[in-house]
């Protein structure tokens, strides 16, 4: 047998370290060659690292949120070796072969178990001890059954008939067994923390208070006996029906009126059971969404502007482009919202922009990278439509769909989940009225999708259903100023509400 060490490699270009995010493996645990052990996590890139070799698992390198270095060592396998290595006088060789076993420390020799006969005589001397731990319970059994043998045995009667023997052997396990059916009567006439049993109650009489111990009776139940009928009302009253006392074998529905007229008529009702309480670790993209979140805020000067906008028209032109697909994608809101979006931002590059604080240095960018906010399984994460502006209603349709399942499997590479020069937010029908977005930093701007609503409209003296829909812009205040924001949304909105003019462009 022999050692490997799995070193993390470079899995992102630049990167310096990696956070463990999964093991699919513990320390014990046989694994074959290319088997899944760790998923790895950069930035919000997520890679699968898998084994190199076969072999038992000895050592990992950390727990789940954990920073491993590059280049160091993730993973220590037991392998089987091509043959055993030469005898090198007692020299350990620390340096890692060419295929990365190393000799075994002396250590690691010292804390392999022996099987010399010095390991034989400790246990040895452990089967004697544990032999004398129980040494007084068994001579105690012992010198019992020896004094049960010197009670004289009841004289035999030659003439006893065969009905004064069984009489005599019945009176022997009458007086074996009463201490214990004298105990169990006490306990069945004494309710649990003083509380009267049916026959009490009905009487009028109030019990004096029990004993301590016999409180927790209920509690030492392990199960209670009752009728579908009486657990289906207990339930509806929110009766512990392990609080309740019965003078029978089973719970009746007598029992629950005798414990509601001892409560005074009430109990305390439950929703269902509680939820226990739970520490959970912010790690892997968690902690990612978190530190970016809190930074955004804190370095970002955040303002909100809103505005709402009548999309009875568009919503019409999107019913009848879905009405004549094809094999195309079914369309949504999402589409039209970022066509519009990318032919207006050419007249606002400003917002169209990546803002370095350290540097004092404003990017703006040509094309429009636009980042698409996705909800996943393990949280917020925002895929990039590239050259936006380039692209049709349709061909958008397409990569909305492709990105979003990438990035909520996990398999959206570090490409495309970087880069982008504005975001777009939607949360469809759950939008809300309105929303204040949070900057994806290093971006300027960020526009959230509000829900869509039917509301009444004066238009032309005349009173009209129209489908309405707010939109949230919100800027980094260092480098947009408010009267750019606003004429931004204008001018967004002759497009939204003019599909035939957004279309045409």
């Amino acid at each position: 047998m022999a050692r490997y060490e799995f070193k993390l490699p470079d899995i992102g270009e630049g990167i310096a370290e990696a956070e463990i995010v999964a093991w699919h493996v513990k320390v014990g645990d046989m694994v074959k060659e290319d088997q899944q052990i760790a998923d790895m996590m950069t930035d919000k890139a997520t890679v699968e690292m898998e084994s190199p070799v076969a072999g038992r698992v000895l050592e990992v390198a950390g727990e789940v949120g954990d920073q491993i270095p590059i280049g160091s060592v993730l993973v220590v396998f037991e392998t089987e070796a091509d043959g055993e290595a030469a005898d090198s006088g007692g020299r350990t060789d620390n340096v890692a072969l060419a295929d990365g076993l190393v000799d075994p420390t002396p250590a690691q020799q010292a804390a392999v178990p022996s099987t010399a006969e010095e390991g034989g005589a400790d246990r040895r001397q452990g089967d004697r001890r544990e032999t004398e731990r129980f040494e007084p319970n068994r001579r105690e059994g012992e010198d019992d059954r020896r004094a049960e043998a010197r009670v004289p045995a009841e004289p035999r009667a030659e003439g006893r008939s065969g009905d004064e023997r069984r009489q005599t052997e019945d009176r022997r396990d009458t007086e074996r067994f009463e201490p214990n059916r004298r105990e169990s009567d006490e306990r069945r006439a004494t309710p649990p923390s003083g509380r009267p049993d049916v026959a009490t109650v009905a009487s009028g009489e109030v019990p004096p208070a029990a004993d301590a111990s016999d409180a927790h009776a209920p509690a030492a139940r392990s199960h209670v006996l009752a009728s579908p009928a009486v657990r289906q009302r207990a339930r509806d009253l929110g009766i512990d029906l392990a609080e309740v006392r019965t003078v029978a074998d089973r719970i009746r529905h007598a029992d629950l009126d005798a414990y509601l007229l001892y409560n005074g008529g009430s109990v305390s009702r439950t929703s269902g059971p509680r939820r226990q309480d739970e520490i959970v670790r912010v790690v892997g993209l968690r902690r990612k969404i978190a530190e970016n979140m809190a930074e955004a805020k804190r370095r970002i000067p955040h303002f909100t502007l809103v505005e709402e906008f009548d999309v009875t028209a568009l919503e019409q032109t999107r019913a009848m482009m879905n009405a004549d697909r094809g094999s195309n994608p079914k369309l949504t809101m999402l589409p039209f919202l970022i066509v519009a979006m990318a032919r207006t931002l050419g007249d606002y590059p400003q917002i169209n922009a990546r803002y370095d604080d350290d540097e004092n240095v404003v990017y703006r960018s040509g094309a429009v990278h636009m980042g698409m906010a996705t909800q996943t399984p393990n949280g917020l994460m925002v895929p990039v439509l590239r050259n936006a502006e380039t692209k049709s209603v349709w061909d958008l349709a397409g990569e909305i769909v492709r990105l979003a399942e990438a990035a909520r499997t996990g398999k959206a590479s570090r490409d495309e989940l970087s880069g982008s020069t504005i975001t777009i937010s939607s949360l469809g029908p759950m939008g809300g009225i309105t929303s204040t977005p949070v900057i994806n930093r290093p971006e300027v701007a960020i526009i959230a999708v509000n829900k869509l609503e039917e509301k009444p409209v004066v238009i032309d003296g005349e009173l009209e259903i129209r489908k309405r829909m707010n939109l949230s812009l919100s800027c980094d205040h260092r480098v947009v100023d408010g009267w750019d924001a606003a004429s931004f949304l204008q001018d967004m909105k002759k497009l939204i509400e003019n599909p035939l003019k957004l279309l045409s462009l």
